[in-house]
Parts: C-alpha cells; sequence; structure tokens
C-alpha cells in the first residue's frame, strides 16, 4: 500500500490541490442560490441541528535529504472534515471527525476530534462531557501551564494549527461566580501528546547519540489506566480592573515519554504536579502577558535518578502592539530552570553534550502583516536559544479567495549548532508546505 502511495504521490497531492481551486466558481454560484432562500420553509426547529465541514489537500515537501527517514515529504494528504451540532432546551451535542488519505503514512485513517454534550444543570454551571480539545494560558506557541495533549507531529510537519491541540477525552466544568470563576477538568485516563517518534519526522535519541527515524518508532508504556493515575486540572480566573489573572494546579503526568524503566528496557511518562499563576492586560498600548509554572517531578524530588526527569521552573513574558493599522509585533521571552543540576549533571549517563543547560532560554518575535481587507495576511514567527544555539522559523501566507476557498503556504526551517539541541535535532526535518482548503 505504502509503495502505491509513494508512485502516486506528485498525482494525489497536485489532483486535489486542483480539484479545490476548480470548486472556487462553485462558491459564487452557492452565494448566488443562497439569495433565494432566505425565508426558512422548514420552520425554526430545522434550526436546531447544523453541520458544515471542509475538504483539504495538504502537501509538504522536506528542503533537504534526510537520511533517517528517507522520504522527501513530511505530508501528503487529502482530508474530508465533517462537523454538526444539535442544539435543544436543555444543551448542544457536537461531534467533529476527519477522514485522512495520507500518503507518507500510506494508509487511509479517521479520528473523532469532538464529540460532546455541553448542558448546564445550574444556573452559574457549565459541564462538557466527552471527546473535546482543551486549552487556557496565555502563551503563543508556548505551553506552561496548558499540559492538555499536544500533536507536535502535525504542527512541525505542516498541517494547520489547529492540529496542535490533539483532543481528550474528558469532563470539563465551569463555575462562574461574581468574582471569580472555576473550571475543573478531569481525565479520567492519561492522554499524552502525539511526540516525534521517527515514523514521519526524525528525532535525537540520546542512548544512540545521534539523530534516528523509525523504524522502530518510538514507543512507550503509557500509565496504566486506574482511578489513580487519572488527570485534574485546575483552573481559578478573574478580572482585578483591566488586568485577568489565573491561578493553575496540574495533577498527572509529563506529556511526552521522558522517563526510562531499565528494567523493562521502554520508555514511560513521569508522573507531574503542577502549580502556575499568569496575568494578562493592557500596557503602553499594547498587550503584555506574563506566566509561570513550578514542575514538580513526583517520582524523583532529588532529581538524582537518572531514568527519571527532574523537576524545573518555568517563565513566560510576552507583549504584543499594533505598530500600524494592519501590522503587530509580537514578542516573548521564556525560561526554563532545571532543578537539581548537579545531581542531573553527576547522574546523567550519556555525553556532556547531549546533557540539557541548566537555564534555557528561548525568545519569540511574532510579525503579522494584514492587507486586501484581511483576505490576504503575510507572517513569520521566529524562536531562537541563545543557550541552545538553535532556531525555528515559521513563514506563513494565508490567502482567502473566496467564502469557502482557502489556500495557505510557508515552511519550518530549523537550524542548530547541535544535533541533542530541541529544535537542532529537527534540522533535516525543515519542510516547505501547501494547503488548500474548501469550506461547506
Amino acid at each position: 500500500m505504502k509503495r502505491w502511495f509513494g508512485r502516486q504521490r506528485q498525482r494525489h497531492v497536485a489532483a486535489g490541490l486542483l480539484a479545490l481551486l476548480a470548486a472556487s466558481p462553485l462558491a459564487a454560484q452557492d452565494e448566488e442560490w443562497a439569495g433565494d432562500w432566505d425565508d426558512d420553509p422548514w420552520g425554526e426547529e430545522a434550526s436546531a441541528f447544523s453541520w458544515y465541514g471542509f475538504v483539504e489537500g495538504a502537501g509538504a515537501w522536506r528542503t533537504r535529504s534526510n537520511p533517517a527517514i528517507g522520504d522527501d515529504m513530511t505530508l501528503e494528504e487529502l482530508r474530508l472534515q465533517l462537523e454538526g451540532e444539535y442544539r435543544a432546551d436543555w444543551g448542544t451535542v457536537s461531534v467533529k471527525a476527519d477522514g485522512v488519505a495520507d500518503g507518507v503514512e500510506g494508509e487511509f485513517t479517521g479520528e473523532v476530534r469532538e464529540a460532546m454534550v455541553n448542558f448546564s444543570p445550574a444556573e452559574r454551571l457549565d459541564v462538557r462531557l466527552g471527546r473535546q480539545v482543551l486549552t487556557w494560558g496565555t502563551g503563543d506557541l508556548l505551553f506552561l501551564n496548558d499540559l492538555f495533549p499536544k500533536d507536535w507531529q502535525s504542527f512541525l510537519a505542516g498541517r494547520d494549527d489547529d492540529y496542535l491541540k490533539a483532543p481528550s477525552d474528558a469532563a470539563r466544568f465551569s463555575w462562574y461566580g461574581e468574582a471569580i470563576n472555576l473550571d475543573v477538568v478531569v481525565t479520567p485516563h492519561f492522554e499524552p501528546d502525539r511526540y516525534v517518534d521517527g515514523s514521519r519526522l526524525s528525532y535525537y535519541d540520546p542512548a544512540r547519540g545521534t539523530v534516528v527515524g523509525a523504524p522502530p518508532a518510538l514507543a512507550a508504556d503509557a500509565p496504566s489506566r486506574t482511578v489513580d493515575n487519572a488527570e485534574l486540572a485546575l483552573r481559578l480566573y478573574g478580572l482585578a480592573g483591566a488586568q485577568e489573572w489565573a491561578l493553575y494546579a496540574y495533577r498527572g503526568f509529563f506529556g511526552q515519554p521522558t522517563a526510562f524503566d531499565p528494567e523493562r528496557g521502554v520508555a514511560t511518562f513521569a508522573r507531574l504536579n503542577s502549580l502556575g499563576v499568569s496575568l494578562r492586560g493592557p500596557f503602553k498600548g499594547g498587550i503584555y502577558h506574563l506566566e509561570t509554572a513550578w514542575y514538580d517531578s513526583a517520582d524523583d524530588r532529588d532529581g538524582n535518578d537518572p531514568d527519571v526527569p527532574n523537576g524545573e521552573l518555568r517563565l513566560l513574558v510576552g507583549y504584543e502592539r499594533k505598530m500600524a493599522t494592519s501590522f503587530t509585533v509580537g514578542t516573548q521571552y521564556y525560561l526554563e530552570w532545571l532543578q537539581h543540576y548537579d545531581d542531573y549533571a553527576t547522574s546523567h549517563p550519556f555525553a556532556a553534550d547531549a546533557r540539557r543547560d541548566e537555564l534555557r532560554h528561548l525568545v519569540t518575535l511574532r510579525l503579522s502583516y494584514r492587507m486586501l481587507r484581511d483576505n490576504l495576511v503575510l507572517g513569520v514567527m521566529n524562536f531562537y536559544s541563545p543557550s541552545d544555539e538553535d532556531a525555528f522559523l515559521r513563514p506563513t501566507v494565508t490567502w482567502r479567495y473566496s467564502d469557502n476557498l482557502q489556500f495557505n503556504a510557508g515552511a519550518n526551517l530549523f537550524t542548530g549548532q547541535r544535533d541533542s539541541t530541541f529544535y537542532g535535532q529537527f534540522e533535516a526535518n525543515s519542510n516547505v508546505f501547501l494547503r488548500a482548503r474548501y469550506s461547506f
């Protein structure tokens, strides 16, 4: 099957993009027909259910060879998404599902990204039950207290930014008070990140001291499905004048398999407790945000077990301002402070150049320019770490051809002095991408 996909690869991507382009005149026809149907012949009850979706063709091509993977594409797919919502007096039911013909993996796949019930059993209480995408925090593509699952493979391979957030099977309870509000999220079964595993993108393996790819793909043993291993996330938030504040707490696991079980020889997920705080508000004509988080590595609080990650203190400061009518600039400073560093350095079994620094600094810069009545958006997001000496550059172009048809182009470009750093390990995964989406 994969060999067949490989032979048809250029034909599939081109055909998908051309089909979407050819559909653009239909968007104008749809708008003309819509004018004849302003009066709803079915009555108000017909509006209780609504559905919509999109078809998207996407391709991403590597900018350099990657011996660890061998494939010249990081993304090659035709995607169909359908979304529906039923509204009733008691609440809503919503479903969102994707079907994908994936040429890189050589398979047809499907995923339910949302299937939840939303209702209000009391005047100040909202409840969401089921599969849902969860998010909170203040960072721009940097996550401190947002410990809900991420899909790093999708983001780094060239998919839409929406796919950076992976869904969870969870229950969310939101209580709204006069001065403060409370969110409680319970995830009965731990949902890890969709981490880079070598199947689509290569990564640095400290045990082998080099960048590797599949096969075999990186696999890890998830925690057993018991009540004790359920995830709990809390957010208490409110307003103090014009300032938004929030307190966070989390009990669960690190989202990536950064621990190791030497007896079984498998990667595992270490336990994690976290406390944090954030502030956001107006400042000097723009918006600032401040966020910090304390990561308590519950399986190794002394930091002397080389098979378990150490605790960390994380800090984020950011500022965004509109410099002109259509030009916005945003910047952030991010710090990771690894705790018990001397014990970590002494017990670390790998080469010295593969060790983490005690302090990891990261600076981001986002530039965004809108034109043609916001139908054309040029942007670039740059990540640079002076401590790791590596960088990630992500330029993007978004062109909305019509209300139904949109094109996206851009690149994920990585560079670094060492393969062992976060962005340096992905240098051979650098890619340029093109997506075309027809919404209906």
